[in-house]
């Protein structure tokens, strides 16, 4: 029997916390729309990853917690101890200070930050990542990866899969953690220097240069792209595929493989399982080596750093060189963290997907490969190896919902706000950590920035870079929808852009996304690749029309309109 789907609008979808407490929603990673294998994912392993680091680093917060509610994403920090029955009522700052001084639980996490602060163990994480963590990584998603998965059998298929979700949920419960050790650093520096009077704006810039991975996409795109240039002024052919492409030279092929072998299982649209990768848009890379634009980034970051430098009272420069060396270590894990633990499994986990979609609709079980996406893990593997789940039917109507969901405009908040112990309650070690936290959640637009700025401003967001731009917009609700379109120089507008962006960013003059902030992963890919952009312009989707001709100009973080598309 079919079933059709429960009709959606914003009358009849309630929006219920998903807990106690106040709950923030995510939109500088997720648009809505989840997945069931995503939302379980979320639910299960951003808890645990950070908090163990939470415990690891002494943040006095049980962890953050992430809850789905019709396909949006929600966040609450969740308190260390009473979580699950907020506080009505605070008790006297006095007494408030002694509980924190005597609570077991705020005892420990007090020791751990005292220790953490002191040994500052992000120096050994960064380096483990480069030594083993990342290597380790390469080779478990090779593995993988280098399955055939098109000719397993029935019993073989399913064990693929079931590697395939047991791989991204370890690697997801890592992202989560590592976050702790790369984001910490680059919070405890922009922390200080707020006590030192110096305001993030000012810092962000003296890290640009830090991040070789985030530069080498366009490195290595670029020394394909000059071999084309040099072939075409030969007399050759401009290829029109990639076959074409590796026919230029046997360099230029291998250096495609190259590329392709780490780079085309990458989720680089967006994180969920219905974006697409590098493999799945042939067409994308051909034109980000063939008509990508080359930029000649010098990033002045010491004279920067040498300018912040003086505004620190001096007997806190050692603290400030300190800080900023580790937050330039910590800034290449933060943007190479997400491409390898989780962009990388999660496009092993689509192909998976889809191929199990190709299967079901053999037997008739599925209308089209991509309703695979409409299953959960566990109705996965059953489907898969008993033959037992939703029909046909069910999965279509699961796909009609989940994108219906997907065009509400939710609430950007569920639940009570919850009464907070203030800062100066907490021991000092414990005040810098929560301090810490806070700036990395503000700099990264996942909260509301204290400083009273508006919620929405029409045209206006933050600024990266000091070079205006002049392009045609090109906005999409999604990046799939953009990147089929996008050509050379226009200015990709779109909600949010996820770190794996800098393999197609090579096409865009200039990058403005409706949400998050100076140190979003769309900030640091745009101050690493020399791209003008504005994050967190709220209206951006909505008030610049699709095809204008608009003038970027990062310095005032503001948007104008020159001329509309006839």
């Amino acid at each position: 029997m079919s079933a059709s789907p429960s009709p959606v609008s914003a009358e009849n979808v309630r929006f219920d916390p998903p807990g106690p407490g106040h709950w923030e929603i995510d939109r500088t990673h997720f648009s809505g729309g989840m997945t069931p294998i995503s939302t379980w994912l979320m639910e299960e392993t951003v808890s645990a990853g950070m908090g163990r680091v939470f415990a690891e680093l002494g943040v006095p917060a049980e962890t953050l917690s992430m809850k789905v509610v019709n396909g949006f994403v929600y966040a609450r920090l969740r308190p260390l101890i009473g979580a699950d029955k907020p506080s009505k009522k605070l008790p006297p700052l006095a007494i408030l200070k002694l509980a924190t001084k005597l609570h077991p639980a705020f005892r420990k996490r007090n020791k751990a930050a005292t220790k953490a602060l002191a040994e500052r163990p992000w120096r050994k994480i960064v380096a483990d990542w480069h030594a083993t963590i990342k290597p380790e990584l390469d080779r478990a998603n090779l593995a993988i990866q280098d399955v055939d998965i098109a000719t397993l059998d029935e019993h073989d298929f399913v064990h693929h899969v079931e590697t395939c979700l047991q791989h991204i949920r370890k690697t997801s419960e890592m992202h989560f953690w590592l976050h702790g050790y790369d984001l910490g650093p680059l919070g405890l520096l922009i922390f200080d220097c707020e006590r030192w009077g110096i305001p993030p704006a000012d810092v962000l810039p003296a890290l640009a240069g830090s991040s070789p991975s985030t530069a080498a996409p366009a490195v290595a795109l670029s020394t394909m792209r000059a071999a084309v240039r040099d072939h075409v002024a030969a007399g050759g052919m401009r290829p029109n595929t990639l076959d074409e492409l590796r026919a230029v030279s046997p360099a230029v092929a291998a250096q495609l493989d190259e590329y392709l072998r780490y780079k085309g299982n990458l989720l680089f649209s967006r994180y969920d399982f219905d974006g697409i990768t590098l493999n799945d848009a042939p067409h994308v890379v051909l034109s980000t080596i063939c008509d990508g634009l080359d930029r000649s980034v010098v990033h002045d970051s010491e004279n920067l750093a040498a300018a912040l430098r003086a505004r620190v009272p001096e007997a806190d420069r050692v603290t400030f060189d300190e800080r900023l060396t580790e937050a330039r270590a910590a800034l290449d894990l933060r943007d190479n963290n997400g491409p390898n633990t989780y962009e990388w499994p999660a496009g092993l986990v689509r192909r998976a997907l889809l191929e199990t979609g190709r299967r079901l609709v053999v037997l008739g079980k599925a209308h089209a490969p991509e309703h695979a996406f409409e299953l959960g893990p566990i109705e996965l593997i059953t489907l898969l190896h008993d033959g037992v789940g939703p029909n046909a039917d069910e999965l279509a109507a699961r796909a009609v919902r989940r994108h219906a969901l997907a065009q509400l405009d939710p609430p950007r908040t569920l639940g009570p706000v919850e009464l907070t112990p203030p800062l100066e309650a907490l021991p000092p070690m414990l005040q810098r950590m929560v301090g810490t936290v806070m700036s990395v959640m503000t700099q990264m637009g996942m909260v509301a920035d204290p400083s009273g700025a508006p919620e929405s401003r029409a045209r206006h967001g933050s600024g990266i870079g000091t070079t205006s731009y002049v392009g045609r917009a090109r906005k999409a609700a999604s990046a799939e929808e953009a990147i089929d379109v996008l050509e050379a120089g226009d200015v990709l507008i779109v909600p949010f852009t996820t770190p794996a962006y800098n393999i197609v960013l090579s096409l865009a003059g200039a990058v403005i996304t409706a949400e998050g902030g100076p140190m979003s992963h769309a900030a640091i890919l745009a101050r690493e690749l020399g791209i003008p952009a504005i994050v967190g312009m709220k209206d951006a989707l909505t008030v610049i029309p699709d095809g204008a001709i608009v003038e970027v100009d990062p310095r005032t973080g503001s948007l104008r309109v020159l001329s509309v598309a006839g």
